[in-house]
Protein backbone atom coordinates (compact mmCIF):
# COMPACT_ATOMS: atom_id res chain seq x y z
CA UNK A 1 0.00 0.00 0.00
CA UNK A 2 1.34 3.26 -1.11
CA UNK A 3 2.08 5.46 1.93
CA UNK A 4 3.50 8.41 0.89
CA UNK A 5 6.13 10.05 -1.58
CA UNK A 6 9.50 11.44 0.16
CA UNK A 7 12.19 13.81 -1.15
CA UNK A 8 15.18 13.79 0.14
CA UNK A 9 16.02 17.05 1.46
CA UNK A 10 19.44 19.02 2.07
CA UNK A 11 19.44 18.22 5.32
CA UNK A 12 18.97 14.84 5.60
CA UNK A 13 22.04 13.80 3.21
CA UNK A 14 25.17 12.87 4.74
CA UNK A 15 29.19 14.05 3.85
CA UNK A 16 28.84 11.24 1.28
CA UNK A 17 26.14 12.84 -0.36
CA UNK A 18 24.14 10.17 0.13
CA UNK A 19 20.75 9.89 2.59
CA UNK A 20 22.10 9.08 5.92
CA UNK A 21 21.32 6.09 6.85
CA UNK A 22 19.50 6.71 10.08
CA UNK A 23 16.77 9.11 8.42
CA UNK A 24 15.33 5.46 7.02
CA UNK A 25 13.74 5.07 10.47
CA UNK A 26 12.41 8.50 10.39
CA UNK A 27 11.01 7.63 6.78
CA UNK A 28 9.53 4.27 7.90
CA UNK A 29 8.35 6.33 11.08
CA UNK A 30 6.57 8.48 8.73
CA UNK A 31 5.52 5.85 6.49
CA UNK A 32 3.77 3.71 9.62
CA UNK A 33 1.56 7.54 10.06
CA UNK A 34 0.67 7.45 6.89
CA UNK A 35 -0.42 4.12 6.58
CA UNK A 36 -2.79 4.31 9.71
CA UNK A 37 -4.34 7.11 8.00
CA UNK A 38 -5.08 5.14 5.03
CA UNK A 39 -6.53 2.39 7.24
CA UNK A 40 -9.18 5.45 8.58
CA UNK A 41 -6.99 6.44 11.59
CA UNK A 42 -4.89 9.93 12.48
CA UNK A 43 -2.66 8.71 15.16
CA UNK A 44 -4.25 10.24 18.02
CA UNK A 45 -7.87 8.27 16.82
CA UNK A 46 -5.62 4.96 16.57
CA UNK A 47 -4.15 5.62 20.43
CA UNK A 48 -7.86 6.53 21.51
CA UNK A 49 -9.00 2.78 20.09
CA UNK A 50 -6.52 1.61 22.61
CA UNK A 51 -3.42 1.31 20.28
CA UNK A 52 -0.09 2.53 21.69
CA UNK A 53 2.71 0.53 19.48
CA UNK A 54 6.43 0.78 20.16
CA UNK A 55 9.13 -0.26 17.72
CA UNK A 56 10.65 -3.51 19.60
CA UNK A 57 12.77 -4.48 16.20
CA UNK A 58 13.80 -2.70 13.44
CA UNK A 59 16.19 -4.54 9.96
CA UNK A 60 17.09 -2.56 7.53
CA UNK A 61 18.47 -3.45 4.22
CA UNK A 62 20.08 -1.02 1.83
CA UNK A 63 20.14 -1.76 -2.16
CA UNK A 64 21.35 1.72 -3.63
CA UNK A 65 21.51 5.32 -1.97
CA UNK A 66 19.39 7.73 -2.35
CA UNK A 67 20.61 11.45 -2.72
CA UNK A 68 19.49 14.79 -1.96
CA UNK A 69 16.21 15.84 -4.02
CA UNK A 70 15.38 12.21 -5.00
CA UNK A 71 11.76 11.10 -4.61
CA UNK A 72 11.25 8.23 -2.63
CA UNK A 73 8.30 5.94 -2.83
CA UNK A 74 7.74 4.60 0.47
CA UNK A 75 5.09 1.80 0.22
CA UNK A 76 4.02 -0.21 3.57
CA UNK A 77 2.63 -3.91 3.82
CA UNK A 78 1.59 -5.44 6.85
CA UNK A 79 2.71 -9.06 6.84
CA UNK A 80 1.72 -10.26 10.56
CA UNK A 81 -0.16 -9.53 13.26
CA UNK A 82 -0.49 -11.09 16.72
CA UNK A 83 -2.17 -10.66 19.80
CA UNK A 84 -0.09 -7.71 21.25
CA UNK A 85 2.51 -7.46 17.61
CA UNK A 86 2.24 -6.81 14.44
CA UNK A 87 5.07 -6.30 11.50
CA UNK A 88 5.42 -4.03 8.56
CA UNK A 89 7.67 -4.12 5.26
CA UNK A 90 8.51 -0.76 4.58
CA UNK A 91 9.83 -0.95 0.80
CA UNK A 92 11.45 2.37 -0.50
CA UNK A 93 11.92 2.37 -4.10
CA UNK A 94 13.17 5.30 -6.89
CA UNK A 95 11.36 4.97 -10.09
CA UNK A 96 10.73 1.33 -9.19
CA UNK A 97 13.95 0.38 -7.98
CA UNK A 98 14.26 -0.38 -4.43
CA UNK A 99 16.49 1.34 -2.31
CA UNK A 100 16.15 0.34 1.05
CA UNK A 101 13.37 -2.11 3.02
CA UNK A 102 12.60 -1.91 6.50
CA UNK A 103 11.17 -4.55 8.18
CA UNK A 104 9.85 -3.53 11.99
CA UNK A 105 7.72 -5.05 15.04
CA UNK A 106 5.17 -2.94 16.75
CA UNK A 107 4.32 -4.36 20.45
CA UNK A 108 1.19 -2.35 21.56
CA UNK A 109 2.09 -1.36 25.22
CA UNK A 110 0.38 -0.13 28.28
CA UNK A 111 2.43 3.33 28.90
CA UNK A 112 1.34 3.31 32.56
CA UNK A 113 3.31 0.01 33.30
CA UNK A 114 5.85 -0.14 30.27
CA UNK A 115 4.18 -3.80 29.35
CA UNK A 116 3.22 -5.15 26.67
CA UNK A 117 -0.45 -5.68 26.17
CA UNK A 118 -3.30 -6.94 23.78
CA UNK A 119 -4.43 -4.87 20.66
CA UNK A 120 -7.99 -3.94 20.65
CA UNK A 121 -9.99 -6.49 18.83
CA UNK A 122 -10.91 -3.53 16.19
CA UNK A 123 -7.56 -2.85 15.75
CA UNK A 124 -6.43 -6.28 15.15
CA UNK A 125 -9.30 -6.67 12.72
CA UNK A 126 -8.30 -4.17 10.61
CA UNK A 127 -4.54 -4.78 10.43
CA UNK A 128 -5.73 -8.24 9.05
CA UNK A 129 -7.62 -6.83 6.33
CA UNK A 130 -5.09 -4.79 5.18
CA UNK A 131 -2.13 -7.61 5.27
CA UNK A 132 -5.20 -10.07 3.16
CA UNK A 133 -4.92 -7.22 0.38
Amino acid sequence: MHAYTHHVRYHEVDGQGFLFNARYLEIADVAFTEYLRLLGWTYPEFVAAGADPSVVSANLTFSAPARFDDSLDVDVACVRVGTSSFELHIAITRAGAAVARVESVYVNVDTGTASSRPLPADVAARLRSSAAR
